[in-house]
């Protein structure tokens, strides 16, 4: 069967997912400053040229892995409410999607390092904090469409439970990260259950 010939586009968006992924093991590996545009072009099987064809710099790569990363956790948020489930059925699922997380995300060191970097990097630091006001409040229209779907009513801003929520995550995939045999799924599940029986789903258990 004859190979289908790729589009300029396709081709294009081929290059670019090829420079991501492996921008994304290398970061993973020796950490974003220790890796050069270099590394990531010779590892994706392009030249430094192809590099700068598809992004301007380090940073504005680093920024679009995250915004990739991002897309995959907004799509496991958005199947939360599908298939018009019950309250039960919803709030299991979302329980579900969080008590997983610190095991199934697997670019948490990335966000880690891309908040350090932030620190550091004024110029970075606008472009960052952009995408994360952007982040919570996209988690923060998906906390009031919860609460309008299983009708409970929010015991605090949408905006500030989801500042709270994204904390608790990053902190539990911290401790997990750094010392797994001590924090074992059943400690992360009752620690999120705790937080979203009482916060989120209003009750007292």
């Amino acid at each position: 069967m004859k190979r289908q010939r790729l589009t300029r586009e396709q081709s294009k968006d081929q290059t670019r997912e090829r420079l991501l992924d492996a921008a994304q093991a290398i970061f993973m590996k020796k950490g974003f400053v220790a890796a050069s545009v270099e590394d990531i072009a010779a590892a994706a099987g392009y030249t430094r040229g192809a590099f700068y064809s598809n992004f301007g710099s380090k940073s504005e790569l680093f920024l679009e892995l995250l915004r990739r990363d991002h897309e995959v956790m907004q799509a496991g948020l958005q199947a939360i409410f599908a298939n018009a489930a019950s309250r039960e059925e919803m709030e299991e699922r979302v329980l579900r999607y969080y008590s997983n997380l610190h095991r199934e995300n697997k670019c948490f060191l990335l966000w880690a390092e891309a908040k350090l970097l932030a620190v550091r990097d004024g110029r970075f630091r606008i472009r960052f904090n952009a995408f994360m006001h952007d982040k919570l409040e996209q988690l923060g229209v998906y906390i009031r469409e919860f609460s309008a779907r299983v009708g409970t009513p929010m015991l605090m801003p949408p905006e500030t439970l989801a500042i709270g929520l994204m904390s608790l995550c990053d902190g539990l995939q911290f401790f997990y990260t750094v010392d797994p045999q001590n924090v074992p799924a059943e400690r992360v599940e009752a620690v999120l259950a705790g937080f979203f029986a009482r916060v989120v789903f209003g009750r007292d258990a």
